[in-house]
């Protein structure tokens, strides 16, 4: 079997994460935004290993993970591994990042509330050494 056949496939409506918010690949499909209730929604897929860097959220973030393993960290704290079923419930304005196991997609639901304040606040990435250490 080919290397690409093991691959994940993208949903039809999802488009690649901005490369420079991302290391390696993930695809993002919005599922709810521009509405009255202020928040999106968005599924987002990390291909093994991809990971977003660190950043935060003016007004908080809600993490459903759906499929897959995948890593929670917040700054200075050890990183978590999240599997489906989990959720994480982020402060606003807590330095952060997730992605990927180095062998397991990462699919999680991303409810961004009040995003009239602002929906990330992005900041460098998070380091191969800072990755690896997730995995300990």
């Amino acid at each position: 079997m080919s290397n690409a056949a093991n691959r994940p496939q993208a949903p039809a409506a999802a488009k690649r994460g901005p490369a420079e918010y991302f290391t390696g690949t993930a695809w993002v499909t919005m599922l709810a935004g521009d509405n009255p209730t202020d928040c999106t929604v968005a599924d987002v897929t990390f291909e093994p290993g991809c990971r977003n860097n660190w950043h935060s959220h003016p007004a908080g973030q809600l993490l459903v993970v759906t499929a897959g393993q995948g890593y929670y960290q917040e700054k200075g704290q050890p990183a978590q591994l999240l599997r489906a079923g989990d959720t994480v419930s982020i402060a606003p304005g807590v330095v952060h990042w997730h992605g990927a196991t180095t062998d397991s997609i990462f699919t999680h639901l991303a409810i961004n509330p009040n995003v009239k304040q602002g929906v990330s606040d992005w900041l460098e990435p998070v380091t191969d050494e800072q990755y690896r250490a997730a995995h300990e």
